[in-house]
């Protein structure tokens, strides 16, 4: 590791290595004042103090993590990053990497100059610790062996790629904009910026090669002189128009991917920040709907985006040569006018389509919320009256259909169609007249005409393609919009204890909260939370009990009074770290076990992968509350799938997984809304004094 010592940044040093990071990294011109570094205790300090840091940034650190055996290919694709590497006393050091270089990764170095590194070297000192573990026993192998001193470095990276393969290499956090940074920036972090003009420089340099070589010979042809000099440039032309087309095909592909992924990323990232009523008011079945129509956006406003640019750049040379013809600025202005024709037929087929859009995505929402209630509708319906009003929808669906689609078949034939009329129309004074010059002019028109009616015969499709896309963006809109929202970002701290007996985890004064177009549910709600406290709500239902635990547990914001953590605001503590100190285990309807293995749905609040030791305490945990038996019966114990696609649990055990999956949090405070209900007296008894035992303060909502 001695070549990479001069390069490695002291923990002490962290700010200022992140700001020259970001800076150099092209993820924000001045990164201002950032907050002085913690004392490292372990990776989850790094990564709240990195969390805090470049929140106000618009930045995001993403842990990132990789097998033993793809650990070069990790750290070759992450920068711009912070890597930790162990220094020769065990005290942690950052390498500062800024971009992917010829050769290696460039790499900032404390004396603020950059340097090449090769991956290797890189690797090399991240997996340093890993290696060492185990290089005492490789040695002994290849001694009794007696491999050569001349194979043993080759035998030795063998035996450690097979003993380290599938161990996990951390301590890397990529920088990167977040998902509701400004679009410039998500942009540049896609690397569209500089694609997008050269994919247009590409397609219009070899649309006019192709112009070139006809009009070329074209002339020659009008001239009575098609010699082999004009033969010979109209084949170069065409030929020189081949590669540049290929690469503007490949340019297209990787727009499409890049943009692709970062519209699906974004949209995640909104789905996650929407707010709990905007989630509860929606419906399984639009939600659905909204899933489909964002599959469809993406892919018909890529392909037809790209399609409409480049169609645009073809038009505007199509427009330059119909100027250059016997039908002057006239005939090109025609052009412009029956584009605006274009224009009023593609709005008025967007409407059609999304009148039909709507009527189908309603069916969608219909249809699946009388299919999750199909049970309690026989129970509790007429049979006379289960299918009443669908064979209406049908019949408004099929007719919004019929509509759309004669206008879908007729408009693609009809644009292009169209202009031909429209263009040769403009030729027919100018041929009328003949002459020599004015015979050069017809032809020169005639090309026009003939190319922007190619162009808008290539228009076709994505000329339904957009107006799909735009129709889907009224669903997906809110998605995209959501993921700009701003949280408290935090102002880093240590993550300490919850303090003693007498100071207060958690308070609040005078809290009040009310439902969007309601009356209060909370009013003048105050509370005082110590360490060791173990407070019981009752009241009737529909009191408020819930609502006045989202809101302690961050998922609501007050409409007035304070909410104070460790004496600390909302705003200070930063959103995500307030939901990470203060547990919750939400009313069984609220609360969900994923398809995937016991393990992670208890281990959702920690890190995943999990390290063994968690893996162990989730394992004790569950045997504490009584689960062992399923443990014992399970094949995989926690490592088994579990939810729909994998092991049944009943609904005693899932009231016990999320009662684990709250405690294994490592919370200040633990709000517990109706978790015993589901109990039977013996097995809550138990529950509550694993509660009582492990909580620092505990919450406990219930039914009087």
């Amino acid at each position: 590791m001695s070549g990479i010592d001069p390069l490695l940044w002291p923990a002490a040093e962290l700010d200022q290595a992140l700001a020259l990071l970001v800076r150099h990294g092209g993820l924000h011109p001045d990164p201002g004042a950032i907050p002085p570094p913690p004392s490292i205790s372990d990776d989850d300090e790094v990564e709240r103090w990195l969390a805090a840091a470049v929140g106000p940034l618009e930045l995001e650190a993403e842990p990132v993590d990789a097998s033993y055996a793809d650990a070069a290919a990790m750290l070759a694709g992450c920068a711009p990053a912070l890597v930790r590497v162990a220094g020769d006393g065990g005290e942690p050091r950052f390498l500062a990497m800024v971009r992917q270089g010829r050769g290696g990764v460039r790499v900032l170095a404390p004396d603020r100059r950059t340097h090449t590194v090769a991956v290797e070297r890189i690797r090399a000192a991240v997996c340093a610790p890993l290696e060492r573990a185990v290089a005492g026993d490789a040695a002994r192998v290849l001694d009794r062996a007696g491999v050569p001193s001349r194979r043993r470095r080759r035998a030795t990276a063998a035996l450690l790629a097979e003993r380290l393969g599938p161990r996990r290499v951390a301590g890397v956090w990529m920088l990167r904009p977040r998902p509701g940074a400004p679009l410039r920036a998500l942009a540049g972090d896609a690397g569209l910026r500089g694609l997008v003009p050269r994919l247009a420089a590409a397609h219009a340099l070899q649309y006019a090669l192709w112009v070139g070589a006809w009009a070329l010979l074209a002339a020659g042809a009008l001239s009575g002189r098609v010699d082999g000099g004009r033969l010979a440039g109209w084949a170069l032309a065409l030929l020189t128009a081949v590669p540049l087309r290929a690469l503007s095909l490949w340019w297209q592909g990787v727009l499409g991917v890049r943009a692709g992924m970062a519209l699906k990323r974004r949209l995640l990232d909104g789905s996650l920040r929407l707010r709990a009523d905007e989630v509860r008011h929606q419906g399984a079945g639009r939600f659905l709907g909204t899933v489909i129509e964002s599959e469809a956006m993406e892919s018909l406003a890529l392909s037809g985006g790209i399609a409409a640019a480049l169609g645009a750049v073809e038009l505007v040379l199509a427009f330059a040569v119909l100027a250059g013809g016997a039908g002057g600025w006239a005939q090109a202005l025609s052009l412009a006018a029956w584009l605006c024709v274009v224009a009023a037929l593609v709005v008025r087929y967007q409407r059609l389509r999304g009148r039909w859009t709507a009527a189908r995505l309603e069916m969608t929402h219909g249809l699946v919320e009388r299919m999750v209630g199909y049970r309690t509708r026989l129970a509790q319906q007429d049979p006379a009256r289960l299918h009443r009003g669908e064979e209406g929808e049908l019949d408004r669906y099929l007719a919004l259909s019929a509509a759309m689609d004669r206008a879908a078949v007729r408009l693609p034939g009809l644009v292009a169609r169209g202009w031909l009329l429209v263009g040769l129309a403009g030729v027919v004074p100018a041929f009328v007249r003949g002459g020599g010059a004015a015979g050069a002019g017809v032809g020169v028109a005639l090309g026009g005409v003939l190319l922007a009616w190619q162009s808008l015969a290539r228009l076709g499709p994505a000329l339904l393609q957009l107006p799909d896309a735009a129709n889907a963006w009224v669903r997906v809109g809110p998605l995209f919009r959501a993921a700009a929202r701003r949280e408290p970002p935090g102002a880093w701290q240590a993550r300490g204890g919850a303090g003693d007996a007498g100071a207060a985890v958690l308070e609040a004064a005078g809290v009040e909260f009310a439902h969007q177009g309601r009356a209060p549910v909370l009013r003048d709600v105050s509370l005082r939370l110590r360490r060791g406290d173990r407070a019981l709500l009752e009241g009737p239902s529909g009191a408020g009990k819930s609502t006045l635990a989202a809101v302690l547990t961050g998922l609501r914001e007050p409409d007035a009074g304070s909410l104070l953590l460790g004496g600390l605001d909302r705003w200070t503590v930063g959103a995500a770290e307030w939901r990470g100190r203060v547990a919750s285990a939400p009313q069984f309807h609220e609360n969900h076990v994923l398809t995937a293995t016991l393990a992670f749905n208890l281990l959702m609040g920690r890190r995943w992968p999990a390290p063994p030791a968690d893996l162990a305490e989730a394992e004790a945990l569950c045997r504490e509350l009584g689960l062992g038996p399923l443990l014992d019966r399970m094949p995989s114990g926690m490592m088994q799938m579990v939810g729909e696609g994998g092991w049944q649990l009943s609904h005693g055990e899932r009231s016990r997984v999320f009662l684990a999956r709250a405690l294994l949090q490592g919370g200040d405070a633990l709000v517990l809304d109706e978790s015993f209900a589901a109990l039977d007296p013996e097995t809550l008894t138990v529950a509550w004094r694993v509660a009582e035992a492990r909580a620092p303060a505990l919450v406990v909502i219930a039914h009087p």
